[in-house]
C-alpha cells in the first residue's frame, strides 16, 4: 500500500488529538497537516494545545513543533494532502460548506461530524456492516463535479456499541423491533472530569440530539442504493434513551429485540452468529480492523468498560447477557469504546477501507 499525505480538521478538540495519536505510527498515514479555527492558526501544535490536551498519551513528538494551519484556508491545506480527517467544532450549516469545500478542492473528506450524515449521497459508513454503501462515491461525485473529492462520513458514537451486535441478524432472522439505552462516557461531549466536575458522582438523563441520531442513523446505514441516493430501511422500529454517566470513556448499551420471522434463533445461535461474523475489513485485514469484531462474554458481569474498551485497540464490540426476555424476544448488553471505535478510530478505518477499495487514488 502507498503512503498517503493527512490532515486532520478540528486537530486541538478531543477528537482531533485522538486522530493525532492514531496516526502517529500508522502504517499507510502521514499527518502533513494539522488545521483548526482562527485562534489556533500559526501556532505550533504544542502552543495550541496548551491546557487543553485531554489524552494520556503524550503529543507525538513528530507533532509538537508543526505550525497549524486555519481551517478555512481549504486550497493551502489541500494543496498539501491526499486527504483529510474532520473533526471540527463548529454550526452544522458552517461543517456542511467547510467539508464541500475540501471535496470541491479535490481532497477527500473522512468526517467526523454529523452535519453530512443525512445527505443522501454521503455514505456514512461502519465498515463492517456496510461497506458497499461507498459505491455512492461516484454519484456524490457527478453532483460535485469532482474527480478526486468526496464526502464519506461515520456514524454517532452511540449506535457503534450495539448497531454491530443487531447486523448479522437483521436479515437473517428479520429483526423488526429494537429498544436500545445507552449510557454514555463523558469523553463523548468533549470532556474530562477536571474539565466537568458536575459529572462526578452524577448522571445526566438527556444528551441533546442523541436519541434521534441512535434512531434514525441505523436506518440509513442499513439502507439501499436507488437512483444515486441511499433511501433509509424501512423494515425495523428503533426506539432510544440516552443518559450521561460517569465515566471517563466507553459507551454501553442495553438492548431489547424482537424477531419477525417463523423460527427464532436460540441463544446458543446468536452467540455463534457473532462469534462468527466478520466485515469487509477483516477480508482485507486493514491496519486498524480488529481481528474478532464481535466478542461475546458469558460471565453475567461482563462486559464492563475498565476491562473491555480497550479490547483489540479499542476497535472491538463487547457483547454480553444474552437472554430471553418477557416483552422482547432477547435482551442483551453491549459496549464499545467512543472515542476509538466511536470516533476517531473508526474514521482511520473508514479511511484505510477507501484506500484499499481505491476511492482514495
Amino acid at each position: 500500500m502507498k503512503e498517503y499525505k493527512v490532515g486532520i480538521i478540528g486537530a486541538t478538540g478531543m477528537v482531533g488529538q485522538r486522530f493525532a495519536l492514531l496516526l502517529a505510527n500508522h502504517p499507510w498515514f502521514k499527518v502533513k497537516v494539522l488545521a483548526a479555527s482562527p485562534r489556533s492558526a500559526g501556532k505550533t501544535y504544542k502552543e495550541a494545545v496548551e491546557g487543553r490536551w485531554a489524552m494520556t498519551s503524550p503529543i507525538p513528538e513528530n507533532l509538537l513543533d508543526l505550525i497549524v494551519m486555519d481551517a478555512s484556508d481549504v486550497k493551502g491545506v489541500a494543496e498539501k494532502v491526499d486527504f483529510v480527517f474532520c473533526a471540527v467544532d463548529m454550526k452544522k450549516d458552517e461543517i456542511k460548506a467547510l467539508e464541500e469545500a475540501y471535496a470541491k478542492a479535490e481532497c477527500p473528506v473522512i468526517s467526523n461530524n454529523s452535519a453530512n450524515r443525512h445527505t443522501p449521497d454521503v455514505p456514512m459508513i461502519v465498515p463492517e456492516i456496510n461497506a458497499h454503501h461507498a459505491e455512492i462515491i461516484n454519484a456524490q461525485r457527478k453532483r460535485l463535479g469532482t474527480k478526486r473529492g468526496f464526502i464519506a462520513v461515520k456514524s454517532n458514537c452511540s449506535l457503534q456499541s450495539y448497531v454491530p451486535a443487531i447486523h448479522p441478524l437483521k436479515d437473517k432472522y428479520k429483526v423488526s423491533k429494537v429498544l436500545a439505552c445507552t449510557y454514555q462516557a463523558i469523553s463523548g461531549a468533549g470532556k474530562t472530569f477536571e474539565r466537568w466536575p458536575e459529572m462526578v458522582d452524577n448522571v445526566i438523563p438527556y444528551i441533546g440530539g442523541e436519541e434521534e441520531k441512535s434512531e434514525k442513523e441505523p436506518l440509513k446505514i442499513w439502507g439501499s442504493i436507488e437512483n444515486g441516493e441511499i433511501v433509509d430501511c424501512k423494515d425495523i422500529d428503533i426506539t432510544s434513551q440516552c443518559i450521561r454517566v460517569p465515566v471517563s470513556d466507553g459507551h454501553t448499551a442495553a438492548v431489547f429485540m424482537s424477531f419477525d420471522c417463523e423460527e427464532k434463533p436460540s441463544v446458543d445461535e446468536i452467540i455463534k452468529i457473532w462469534q462468527e461474523y466478520k466485515g469487509r475489513p477483516q477480508e482485507l485485514e486493514l491496519p486498524s480492523a480488529p481481528k474478532q469484531f464481535l466478542h461475546y462474554f458469558s460471565e453475567p458481569d461482563r462486559p464492563q468498560i475498565k476491562s473491555e474498551r480497550m479490547l483489540e485497540n479499542g476497535m472491538a464490540v463487547s457483547v454480553g447477557r444474552l437472554r430471553e426476555d418477557s416483552q422482547y424476544d432477547y435482551k442483551f448488553v453491549c459496549m464499545s469504546h467512543n472515542t476509538l471505535r466511536g470516533a476517531a478510530g473508526g474514521g482511520v478505518l473508514l479511511a484505510e477501507l477507501l484506500c484499499a477499495e481505491g476511492y482514495i487514488d
